[in-house]
């Protein structure tokens, strides 16, 4: 394995008089130094992925969901990549006699099941882009984007049908077909029709279309989907992405897994329950599809996640941080109600292959003795088949990584990736341990560069390198819909500006260390950089979130905690307290508790006195979508937690400055 995985292809410049920044040097990927990763002439469009493994493999199952009876969740049911192929092509043909052109748009709307990818087929074979719609925008979202992007025809889950009939008589001028993923009843259509709107049953729109047409020609420069991001504020913005970012995307996926793992095969399995409205996972699962791999789908219900995960048994595991911190809190518990032998056994086996992979050695040799004999049964949490994982979305605690490294028996790459980019634009190289904490190197379809930041004390040609993050490649949207003025703001010099700011390690790997707007101000005029702040803060093992929080009119940072529930509770029958959960948040002692333990954890990460915190507010329940406190992607979105909390902050305010004087 080389030592260092990128190639500068271009110098840094300094600041220029015009008041532009300084940028760092370009560079690229170890597995892209002779040039980015172009796209073959022969692929037009994701359907010429989907139609070639149907070709090679149609008996091989492609999608499945779990069987249902009213008393019970029994195994997995699956649909090969003919009967797919022909559900889609049916779909297209009926779309079609619906009047849906290629150029057209089509909204598909629910969670993750196959009906949603057999829409997104028949979109591909149609040459009609798809836009995912989701509620989880805020309210009225759904609506904002039928009308923005003109959505002519609808794919919906049963169970949304009321809320797309309920915004019909603000957007019926563009919706004018609806076809369920199941059942519509005679009201719904009735409803529908009232607006000027068809709606059909899943079988009914079948039934309109025929097996055999002629399929409209498709280009690389054909809009695959226009895709609306859950900005932390104001509208969502429609990210247009051509058929050659995705395809682009998807093939490079496939080339550094080839270079560095093994490629997915038609005898893997992918587990989906990340959002198929979002791009990490539909570009994951368009790589499986392209791979002749299968795709077992989730419940939707989170409580049942892990239940789902063991009648599948994937090879392949997307995970977002909180899924995995739920599994390292799991095993950790396992382990240490084991018993005084089991658990220093385990720990023992644990120190033993972290020494090796910290040498360098791979996930299969640092320590095949204790992978059978103690990581063996690690392994089952996740099915016991699992060889690829990979972390995306948020950054991935440190200690969870290494926990995940060590006990999973996969290799694991933590990745970055915007839905401007296409998804991932770095990804850790997954048997590389020193890689660990870092987003990895570039995608083999992407140059990237810093771009100083003054004003935060970011330097991108000091000695260690930090900076906006800044990308150029084949793998870049093609602008917001119908907001060029946003475009102008992220698109300069053929440069996309994330937003993000980053550190160029010495084996040329990127850490994610901040993010450029959230940054304000104390009265005293300390910038304050919340992101980083809240990072360390999350360290302490007795919290599961934190949103940090500190006005200008202020000196000092207060914060609203939802803790650990078993830390609370353990903390309460050391002091004979029966309180419930609820109680012993609104428990000044236990404030004070948890408080301490925070600001240790933050002294022990060298924050600085004006970054420790004066006051928190204990919540018990964890910040969530219904609130629209955080986005799909569980970022908090901070004006909203703002207003929610606002009498709980001013009154932490008052409260620290009553025991200031």
């Amino acid at each position: 394995m080389p030592e260092v995985y990128t190639v500068k292809v271009e110098e840094g410049r300094p600041a220029t008089d015009d008041g532009k920044p300084s940028v760092g040097p370009v560079y690229r990927s170890i597995y892209a130094k002779d040039g980015l990763l172009e796209l073959p002439s022969d692929y037009q469009s994701p359907w010429d992925f989907f139609r070639e493994s149907a070709k090679r493999n149609p008996n091989n199952k492609m999608l499945g969901r779990r069987q249902k009876t009213e008393s019970q969740v029994g195994s997995y049911a699956w649909l090969t990549y003919q009967e797919v192929y022909d559900g889609a092509m049916k779909m297209g043909s009926a779309m079609r006699s619906r009047g849906v052109n290629p150029g057209d748009r089509c909204g598909i709307y629910g969670s993750n099941c196959p009906e949603w990818v057999i829409a997104m087929e028949a979109c591909n074979c149609s040459a009609v882009s798809y836009v995912p719609l989701y509620d989880t925008l805020g309210p009225n979202a759904v609506e904002f984007i039928i009308n923005h992007a003109e959505v002519s025809i609808a794919f919906v889950q049963e169970k949304k049908i009321p809320s797309i009939l309920s915004c019909l008589d603000r957007c019926s001028s563009n919706l004018k077909t609806i076809v369920s993923f199941g059942n519509v009843s005679t009201t719904q259509k009735k409803e529908a029709e009232d607006h000027g709107t068809s709606c059909f049953s899943w079988g009914e729109f079948l039934d309109l279309g025929c097996l055999h047409w002629d399929l409209p020609s498709k280009k690389k420069t054909d809009i695959c989907t226009i895709m609306y991001t859950s900005g932390t504020t104001g509208e969502p913005k429609g990210v247009i992405i051509k058929n050659e970012a995705f395809m682009s995307e998807v093939l490079s996926i496939d080339h550094i897994i080839m270079l560095t793992d093994r490629v997915a095969a038609e005898d893997d399995v992918y587990f989906s329950f990340l959002p198929l409205a979002h791009v990490y996972d539909q570009i994951m699962e368009t790589y499986c599809i392209f791979k002749g791999s299968s795709i077992g789908f989730w419940q939707g219900d989170v409580r049942f996640l892990l239940d789902d995960v063991q009648a599948l048994k994937p090879t392949i595991f997307c995970g977002v941080p909180r899924v995995f911190d739920r599994i390292y809190a799991g095993i950790k518990n396992k382990v240490s109600s084991a018993g005084i032998l089991q658990s220093t056994l385990f720990q023992c086996a644990y120190n033993y292959k972290l020494k090796y992979l910290e040498k360098g050695l791979p996930q299969h040799k640092a320590a095949p003795l204790f992978d059978r004999l103690v990581f063996d049964k690690t392994k089952q949490a996740l099915g016991g088949r699992v060889r690829i994982l990979l972390s995306g979305a948020a950054p991935l605690p440190r200690h969870v990584e290494e926990f995940m490294r060590v006990t999973s028996g996969s290799t694991l790459s933590q990745g970055y990736g915007l839905t401007e980019s296409c998804a991932g634009c770095f990804t850790a190289i997954g048997d590389v341990y020193s890689m660990t904490g870092t987003v990895g190197v570039p995608m083999t379809t992407i140059e990237a560069r810093l771009e100083s930041v003054p004003e935060m004390g970011y330097d991108a040609l000091s000695n260690v390198a930090r900076g906006e993050i800044c990308l150029r490649g084949n793998t870049l949207f093609s602008g917001y819909h119908k907001r060029e003025d946003l475009t102008k703001e992220v698109m300069v010099d053929g440069w996309f500006h994330t937003g993000d700011i980053g550190e160029w390690q010495p084996n040329g790997a990127m850490k994610i260390i901040d993010r450029k707007k959230n940054i304000f101000k104390l009265s005293q005029g300390e910038y304050i950089a919340v992101e980083n702040i809240e990072n360390k803060y999350l360290q302490c093992p007795l919290i599961t979130t934190i949103w940090v929080y500190g006005n200008s009119f202020e000196s000092f940072l207060v914060a609203v905690v939802v803790p650990e529930r078993k830390a609370i509770e353990d903390w309460a029958l050391q002091h004979n307290l029966t309180d419930d959960f609820k109680s012993l948040c609104d428990n000044l002692k236990a404030r004070k508790y948890i408080l301490d333990e925070l600001n240790s954890t933050g002294q022990k990460h060298q924050l600085k006195g004006f970054e420790q915190l004066k006051a928190i507010h204990l919540e018990p329940n964890p910040f969530d979508m219904e609130r629209d406190l955080i986005t799909p992607t569980f970022k908090l979105k901070r004006p909203q937690l703002l207003k929610y909390y606002k009498d709980h902050i001013d009154h932490l305010y008052k409260e620290a400055k009553g025991a200031m004087v």
